[in-house]
């Protein structure tokens, strides 16, 4: 049996997340536990918390499901550290997102990509967050394509790759 906040804190590296996502595995109920450490005001486990997160809903989808509110309380944060962001955000571009929430994720990932004080990474997820929810909404594609057209001249090569994937899957 592991103790899971303990091991959170213990030691941030790919190895001991790589552990936490193996004891996780497909148990629901671990994956709740993760979760509500996630979802904790101490600020250092969130973090921690995060990256095996993001890894266990890549691997099992459907343990997110009744999570979407919390996710978006906790992107609305303005203290929300990077890394909470970059995992959320990779955790929403790998997930089908439910008609309901579609508005609000959509409006975060618009600040995300539009604002110059956020990280790559999450700027580059938003836009495919941006992405698979114009398959569903295709009347969003022109303001993407502004923002885009306003972001790209001063952005990261990885930014301008994903951001001419959006172009191109809208053409």
């Amino acid at each position: 049996m592991m103790n899971l906040r303990e091991a959170l804190i213990q030691e941030h590296s790919k190895a001991q997340k790589d552990e936490i996502v193996n004891w996780i595995g497909n148990s629901e109920s671990r994956f709740n536990e993760l979760f509500t450490l996630f979802m904790n005001e101490e600020h250092r486990l969130v973090q921690c918390a995060a990256w095996p997160l993001s890894d266990c809903v890549i691997n099992h989808p459907a343990f997110i499901h009744d999570k979407y509110d919390e996710l978006i309380v906790m992107l609305k944060k303005k203290d929300v550290h990077d890394a909470v962001k970059r995992n959320i955000t990779r955790i929403l571009q790998q997930v089908d997102i439910p008609e309901d929430y579609c508005g609000d994720i959509m409006n975060l990932a618009v600040d995300f990509v539009s604002s110059p004080k956020e990280a790559v990474a999450i700027k580059v997820f938003s836009l495919t967050i941006l992405q698979n929810i114009a398959q569903k909404y295709p009347e969003i594609v022109p303001e993407i394509r502004l923002i885009i057209a306003d972001q790209f001249e001063h952005q990261t090569p990885g930014f301008k790759s994903r951001a001419t994937k959006f172009l191109k899957a809208f053409k």
